[in-house]
This record gives structure tokens, C-alpha cells and sequence, in this order.
């Protein structure tokens, strides 16, 4: 089950890193808070669950979760024999690979160069 859950998490990675803009933003905080806002909105709507749109950034989220979401569904057709647990397991790998691979795994030291 265990290498079953990573390969679908690394194929939900190559989708965002071939179709997704915004995993390049220019600073570690960015991308923290972009991942935290996009995976976590991509999950609820996945689950069906209520998505926050409260402030700019929330509806900025809702937005390329939205799109995240349809492409997903579109492309991986095992998505709908996830039950919300693993859906949500799925997505926990899917925010910290993407954290692994963007910000503590990047090479980019200007992630962190607080006179950028």
C-alpha cells in the first residue's frame, strides 16, 4: 500500500511541476503559505468539504484549488476509489513532497535572502 501511495503522490507531482505557475514564487514564505493554502483548499474540494474564501488570499487559493482539483480528478481516474481518509493521507504526502521539493529541498538559495 505504501508504494502504491507514493507513486499516485509523485504522479500528482509531475502534474504541478509541469502545469503549475505557482510553486515558483520567489521566497520561502510564498511558497509555505501557497502550499499550505492551495493542497489544503484542493483536499476540502476533493472531501467536499467547506473551503475558507474569507480574505484575498483565501479566494486566490480557492481559485488554483479549483483547477487543481478538476485537472486531478480528470487525469486520475483512482482518485474516486479514495475514501476522505486516504484522500486526505494522499494530500498530507502530496503538501510535504511539495515542501520537500520547493523550499527545504530547493537549491534556490535566494528563497531565503532577506535583502531580495
Amino acid at each position: 500500500m505504501e508504494d502504491r501511495m507514493k507513486d499516485r503522490i509523485e504522479q500528482l507531482v509531475d502534474y504541478i511541476m509541469k502545469h503549475c505557475l505557482w510553486q515558483f514564487h520567489s521566497r520561502t514564505w510564498d511558497r509555505e503559505k501557497q502550499n499550505e493554502g492551495i493542497l489544503t483548499k484542493t483536499m476540502q474540494i476533493l472531501c467536499e468539504e467547506p473551503v475558507e474564501k474569507e480574505t484575498p488570499a483565501d479566494r486566490c487559493y480557492w481559485v488554483d484549488a479549483i483547477c487543481l482539483a478538476d485537472a486531478f480528478k480528470a487525469r486520475y481516474s483512482w482518485l474516486t476509489t479514495l475514501d476522505k481518509a486516504e484522500l486526505k493521507l494522499l494530500m498530507q504526502g502530496l503538501k510535504d513532497r511539495m515542501d520537500y521539493l520547493t523550499i527545504t529541498g530547493s537549491l534556490n538559495e535566494e528563497l531565503n535572502d532577506s535583502k531580495y
